[in-house]
């Protein structure tokens, strides 16, 4: 299944229920402990190269005895050391993925294959030193450097907060069980820091779990882009989808051409040979019997009229000419008219896309229509088609909202891959979020200028 089919984005966590946010805080200080384990191997690897550099300094110096070391230096400092440091990398990077896939459901979008290229030495080599174990010690160091300040400073927040509050009621306590609350405030710096701690505790544990989810998602925000989503990552899940979007096209271009085969063969080529038998049979009868001649070809062209009207449905659903002339504002009320369930159109952009993008959002837009009329047993639908306005370049975003059955599926045959196929073919994004009895939401981002 395509990684943007029933994919969802984490909206900014400006409210989060409480629960939540201590889920954060625990996460943040699982990755104050564990940046012990993830600074490891960049550690062991810093040690190493100092070792290397101290001995190659004192080479340089004139040392003899560091010249007969040396030979040894870089077999225990530099060669040994290494399998352990990268190992240790994937250890940790393993450790991240379980946490991260556990606990907020992040994983990868295709898994990847491991390299079988090679012998056994080879691929061991390769799994030890290869480009993968050097990224791996990237991530696994740059994961324990920010896992060590975020778990630190929640830590630091929160622990903060329970201590003033703790031991301010605390001093508070033994001062009434000693009687000593008069000594307590007649000393004025006392009772400041006694008061201080009370009332700045708690504000310090509320200001720890508001940043908690901040710093969760930078976390996260982290390892999507190093660890999920790496250059080589995504060059070889773009090659491994557009493999499988190209074989789906191609069957879709020749299970379409065959049914523009069958309508053109039953439909209009049957007609038209019918027309062709009208015509003939006027002719032959134009002389001797003029009505029924005249009469034939009434019939022949109230027959073409038909055939007109049968080729103009066929063209309909290659390209509509409201589309071409008028563009996606004009096309999206004559495609919600032919469904059979009322629809809304709220279409507003300002302007015209370019003609991909409008084929793109139009062939959606009717697909997502059929196949409501057909599977969601919905009583309304709304359309809706905006211009989103962006630094990086515009947007056409088109949603087709029902309040249908919802559980959508790609797997059924519901036309989801060929929507996905169109849409990412000009490096757009599909999302279809359809959870069963509430109805689905489809929505496709599609560059402005496609």
């Amino acid at each position: 299944m395509p990684a943007a089919i029933g994919d969802a984005e984490a909206s900014a966590p400006a409210r989060r229920p409480w629960v939540e946010r201590l889920v954060a805080v625990l996460h943040l200080l699982t990755s104050l402990v564990l940046a012990l384990l993830y600074l490891a191997p960049g550690a062991l690897l810093l040690i190493g190269v100092n070792e290397l550099t101290n001995e190659v300094l004192s080479v340089l110096a004139g040392d003899p005895e560091a010249q007969e070391r040396l030979p040894s230096t870089i077999v225990a400092s530099g060669i040994v050391p290494l399998p352990l440091v990268t190992l240790l990398a994937r250890l940790a990077c393993w450790v991240q993925r379980s946490r991260l896939e556990a606990v907020f459901g992040v994983v990868e979008a295709v898994p990847l294959a491991p390299g079988a290229r090679g012998g056994l030495p080879v691929r061991v080599l390769r799994y030890l030193f290869g480009r993968d174990a050097w990224s791996a010690v990237l991530y696994s160091t740059t994961a324990g450097i920010v896992g060590l300040a975020s778990g630190a400073l929640a830590m630091a927040l929160v622990a903060y907060g329970l201590g003033s509050v703790i031991g301010g009621l605390l001093g508070v306590v033994l001062a009434l069980a000693d009687g000593g609350l008069t000594e307590l405030l007649d000393s004025a710096d006392l009772a400041f820091l006694a008061a201080v701690a009370i009332l700045l505790g708690p504000v310090s544990v509320l200001a720890g779990l508001w940043v908690a989810p901040w710093l969760v998602r930078a976390d996260v925000g982290i390892a999507r882009r190093m660890l999920f989503d790496s250059s080589q990552v995504r060059i070889e899940r773009r090659m491994r989808e557009l493999s499988d979007s190209r074989s789906r096209m191609v069957d879709a271009a020749e299970a379409e051409r065959r049914r523009i085969e069958r309508d053109l063969h039953d439909g209009a080529q049957q007609r038209l040979l019918a027309v062709t038998m009208t015509l003939t049979r006027a002719r032959a009868k134009f002389d001797r019997d003029p009505e029924t001649a005249r009469a034939l070809l009434a019939e022949a062209q109230a027959e073409a009229r038909e055939v007109m009207a049968e080729l103009r449905e066929v063209a309909r659903g290659l390209h509509p000419r409201v589309l071409t002339d008028h563009g996606l504002e004009a096309a999206l009320p004559v495609a919600a008219g032919r469904c059979p369930v009322p629809v809304r159109v709220d279409a507003d952009l300002g302007g015209r896309p370019s003609q991909r993008a409008e084929g793109i959002a139009y062939y959606a837009a009717c697909e997502a229509l059929t196949n409501i009329a057909k599977h969601a047993a919905a009583r309304t639908v709304t359309v809706r088609a905006v211009r989103i306005v962006q630094r990086k370049g515009d947007l056409l975003r088109l949603t087709v909202v029902d309040d249908g059955i919802g559980g959508a599926d790609p797997e059924v045959g519901t036309g989801l891959y060929g929507l996905w196929d169109r849409v990412h073919a000009v490096d757009g994004h599909l999302a279809v979020h359809s959870p069963t009895g509430g109805g689905t939401v489809l929505t496709a981002d599609i560059p402005w200028e496609a």
